[in-house]
């Protein structure tokens, strides 16, 4: 009985060996999944538009700027991102008053980027509260420049200096958010409108109606002065034309008359006869019509030459 016993007990040994087998590769699979899960879950990509934060406890140990794949320690560190790319915040919507005193409502953008992290997360902490800072900056620095100016100005583009305001407003920004230590740059600030507050915009408007009609009304005095002035020297102009132009006909009547009388007085001396008889018939042409009476002697030239008696 004894020695069943102990055969049996033999035999549940090797039973327990061989399954022990299985148990400890069980267990060593067990811990290379875990393993594996522990790895994979503490690897991180770092991408060519970002930075990585590595926090230890809270503490910042170490920003990777460098794509690739990186791992950190499990259950002590963590990983953020901050991105590296150009970005764009519309600064609010706010009332300034121009060097005139006009009230206007300025709407302006800022284009920025993330320069040095370790700065931004020094002095700033978050993103959200650099790009407060940024459009404090902004705001004030741009109803500074912009309160220099008329509200003419501002508003038309013939005399606009709104381009070098966008360039002075954005070197302003920048040097303030590099005294302050913010880690962040602005690239470019931009205003986007400019608009009167609606309780004064229809008071503004009617007075540039005002001055454009009297502008207005100045050229078409200018126009009218210029061409009363034209028409003056025009008249001037064609009388002096006109006054030398009959000085130069008198003269040149006067020679053709002169011409004339020399031809008449050729042609005449050579028969006087003729002449005598021209001359006669043109003045009838002259002194007789239809209803013509004439008393005449009987022996004068006239009745004779009616008469039809010629020498």
């Amino acid at each position: 009985m004894a020695n069943d016993n102990l055969v049996k007990m033999k035999n549940q040994r090797r039973d327990f060996s061989g399954y022990g087998k299985y148990i400890r590769a069980g267990i060593w699979l067990i811990l290379t999944l875990i393993l594996a899960i522990v790895l994979l879950t503490n690897l991180f990509v770092v991408k060519e538009n970002e930075y990585k934060v590595i926090r230890q406890f809270g503490e910042v140990v170490k920003i990777i700027e460098k794509p690739g794949l990186h791992i950190k320690i499990p259950f002590v560190q963590t990983v953020s991102s901050i991105p590296k790319y150009q970005m764009t915040f519309d600064v609010e919507e706010a009332e300034i008053n121009t060097k005139d005193k006009k009230r206007i409502l300025i709407d302006n953008y800022a284009v920025w980027k993330v320069d040095d992290p370790k700065k931004l997360i020094a002095n700033a902490r978050t993103l959200v509260n650099a790009e407060t800072k940024m459009a404090e900056f902004t705001f004030s620095t741009v109803r500074s420049e912009l309160g220099k100016l008329n509200y003419d100005e501002i508003i038309n583009d013939e005399k606009s200096s709104r381009g070098s305001i966008n360039d002075k407003v954005t070197e302003i920004v920048n040097s303030l958010l590099e005294k302050d230590g913010y880690g962040i740059s602005v690239t470019d600030v931009r205003i986007k409108r400019t608009d009167l507050p609606e309780d004064n915009e229809e008071s503004v408007y009617t007075r540039m109606i005002s001055e454009r009609q009297s502008t207005a009304q100045e050229y078409l005095s200018m126009g009218d002065a210029r061409k009363n002035t034209i028409i003056a020297e025009t008249d001037r102009t064609v009388k002096e034309m006109l006054a030398k132009a009959a000085a130069d006909a008198d003269v040149i009547r006067s020679q053709g008359e002169k011409e004339a009388g020399k031809v008449y007085n050729s042609s005449y001396s050579k028969d006087p006869a003729f002449y005598e008889l021209y001359r006669t018939l043109e003045s009838y042409k002259k002194t007789i019509g239809n209803e013509t009476v004439i008393i005449m002697p009987f022996d004068s030239e006239y009745a004779k030459t009616l008469m039809g008696e010629t020498e």
